[in-house]
């Protein structure tokens, strides 16, 4: 035996070490909600790639364990103990055809690999989406299109766009592109080369339609740039750089994927299609000494964008942002101090790119506390000598993502109040999709152009926005209902009251699917989600107020393409029994998909829902007519919805909530 070697002897105890970590890696304890590792998309890359080499991945996430043992592992409270299996559920294309792929990551072994044969085709990927837009830069009559133009063809971007379904039987799956042009600005979508179209096959990464159908005059670039450092004085600068400080440290706790906060507690996922998911919210009731499960999970399902122009170039633009473009990977890295407060905490999240090669969105999420010198309960007595006051400031906690998609932007908040609420906003920003026109002036337009002319030869096109959000509530257990409280005029029809009339509750529950779709400004009325098993004290049901914000509904006919498509945006409210396999709104293939695998159409069973396990879909609706000042970037404009309790304590749950230390505000200027 010989003596072995100091450099040697190092090599070794690195590799070990090395191995050690990889080792733990994989075994660590995972909370059975986790978003995938990158250790775990690592492991299905490596699976996937064995068994078919020319795959192309289009979703990877977490096939959750069921709702019965994720609760009873929560209840258990057994942070410690692994819930095994861990799965993974995986679409990838191979040789043109959609496989669904289960994987058992704790074996690392595939339980099951099938090709789908139903409608529609799975989420884009970026690098496919990429390969398409620059296919037109070298294609000879696109080329040509250029130069008939006087365009240079290296100031050219192209991006390629879904098309929806119009009742054809068989289709390929394409995407059109559509090309802009930069020179002078980075706001190409303000100078879009409108009236050509190229076609592509992403299958087989080829044109197979070409069309140049007119020439339309090229927007100015001028006045479209949208960076700071880009903007000619003189500059609004009124107002004094500002920060806050939490000098003791933020409130809440964040470990791994688990928050803490005030009386709050959830746990904090991400999935590459829906972004932000919000699961096993809990709050907690001094009275009861435990903390009460008020939402099992919260997330967007899908996303519904159908723009109203009718030419060719644009009729089929009716995106479903999450099924078709990924919402959750179109998460941008967020700018500290800009997008989210100086006192945020941020998160990464990992996702699985086109050849199944893990990576990393730094700072996706962000957690902060908010105070924005709002009042959580207030009153003052001039009644009673010494004049009391009494004053709480209402401090919230928010976690949000910033998804891009093309040229929108949308702030996701989902924010917690120690009052019980928890509110979702969604905030528009971005760019609007821009029209080019050969019109300079409203004067010279005597046709419908779909949009409102924003600058010369440019027209910003009507649309809408509807996000669908998965609700499963569970007020204080798993059996719940739903509940339409009416508010009705009553007549007084006798002389017991100098007063003619006033109005009354009146109470109704829904049995069935059907009888819980709601379209909201249809009558006075409030959603209510209660637990007909359990009362307070003086005897009402434990609840929770459905408070809706922006809730706009559809425009278009039912029977539309588009609509059929997009039909979960027909009502405000819908409520389903809880199923896990319905988890998308839109379908889980919905790109190019025929409506046969959505909410409107699981509901048509039109199960029962009262004392049962149920899940609420809430749709909030925008309907945009862009205006001058959406030009040449948007403004935030933002709804939201608020879970308010119900009945759900026994008196005001902040009423002991103590006044926290003054909030130090820093003047950076001074």
């Amino acid at each position: 035996m010989y003596p072995m070697g100091g450099s040697n002897f190092t090599i070794i105890l690195i590799f070990l070490s090395f191995l050690t970590f990889i080792l733990v890696a994989a075994q660590k304890v995972h909370h059975p909600l986790d978003p995938l590792t990158p250790f775990e998309l690592n492991q299905i890359k490596t699976l996937i790639t064995n068994s078919h080499q020319n795959a192309t991945f289009h979703y990877v996430g977490l096939d959750e364990p069921s709702k019965h043992k994720v609760l009873s592992w929560s209840l258990q409270n057994r942070p410690n103990e692994r819930l095994n299996p861990r799965r993974a559920f995986v679409i990838v294309r191979v040789d043109s055809k959609s496989r669904e792929i289960l994987i058992d990551l704790s074996k690392n072994l595939i339980l099951s690999d099938n090709v789908y044969r139903g409608n529609g085709y799975p989420t884009l990927n970026f690098e496919e989406q990429t390969l398409a837009g620059e296919l037109p830069l070298t294609y000879a009559p696109f080329m040509d299109s250029i130069a008939k133009r006087g365009l240079n063809i290296s100031e050219v971007l192209c991006q390629a766009f879904t098309i929806g379904w119009y009742g054809e039987k068989n289709t390929k799956r394409v995407v059109r592109v559509m090309c802009y042009y930069m020179d002078g600005t980075i706001n190409f979508y303000m100078r879009p080369i409108e009236g050509v179209m190229t076609t592509v096959d992403l299958d087989e990464m080829r044109i197979v339609d070409y069309r140049d159908r007119l020439v339309v005059p090229m927007a100015k670039a001028h006045g479209t740039d949208y960076r700071e450092s880009k903007q000619n004085p003189p500059f609004d600068t009124g107002i004094k750089a500002m920060t806050i400080l939490q000098q003791d440290g933020p409130s809440f706790s964040l470990d791994g994927n688990h928050v803490r906060w005030a009386n709050w507690q959830f746990h904090l996922g991400f999935d590459m299609r829906a972004g932000p998911i919000i699961s096993l919210a809990s709050i907690y009731d001094h009275d009861k000494d435990r903390y009460r499960r008020v939402m099992y999970k919260g997330y967007i399902s899908e996303l519904f964008v159908p723009y109203q122009d009718m030419t060719e170039e644009w009729y089929f633009r009716t995106y479903l942002d999450a099924g078709e473009y990924a919402f959750g990977i179109c998460a941008v890295p967020l700018e500290p101090s800009k997008d989210c407060p100086k006192n945020a905490k941020f998160l990464d999240v990992y996702y699985t790119t086109g050849d199944g090669t893990p990576a990393k969105i730094p700072r996706a999420f962000c957690v902060f506390e908010r105070y924005a010198g709002d009042v959580m309960w207030r009153h003052t007595e001039a009644a009673v000598p010494g004049d009391t006051v009494e004053v709480r400031p209402d401090v919230t906690l928010v976690v949000r993502m910033v998804s891009t998609v093309a040229n929108y932007d949308y702030t996701i908040d989902w924010e917690f109040k120690q009052s019980g609420s928890i509110k979702a906003t969604v905030s528009l920003s971005g760019i609007l999709a821009a029209k080019g026109s050969a019109y300079t002036h409203t004067n010279q337009i005597k046709e419908e152009i779909y949009g409102t002319l924003l600058a010369e030869n440019v027209i910003g096109t009507r649309h809408d926005h509807f996000l669908s959000f998965h609700l499963d509530l569970d007020i204080d257990g798993v059996a719940n209902s739903l509940m339409q409280t009416h508010l009705q005029t009553v007549r007084v029809t006798n002389e017991s009251s100098p007063r003619k009339s006033y109005w009354k509750v009146v109470n109704e529950v829904a049995k069935t699917e059907s009888d819980a779709k709601i379209r909201f400004g249809s009558g006075p009325a409030e959603i209510v989600v209660v637990n007909p098993n359990k009362q307070t004290k003086v005897g009402n049901d434990f609840g929770y107020r459905l408070i809706p914000g922006s809730a706009a509904t559809p425009l278009l006919l039912e029977d539309d393409y588009a609509q059929i498509r997009g039909a979960f945006s027909n009502y405000n409210v819908w409520v389903t029994p809880y199923n896990k396999s319905e988890k998308w709104a839109g379908g889980v293939y919905v790109d190019q998909s025929h409506g046969d695998d959505t909410l409107a159409k699981w509901t048509l069973k039109n199960r029962e829902i009262e004392n049962k396990d149920i899940v609420v879909w809430h749709t909030m609706g925008f309907h945009h007519v862009p205006l001058q000042e959406d030009y040449p970037i948007m403004p935030t404009i933002s709804g939201a919805f608020e879970l308010r309790p119900a009945n759900f304590f026994e008196h005001n749950p902040v009423l002991k909530v103590k006044s926290p230390k003054p909030v130090k505000w820093v003047n950076c200027s001074a």
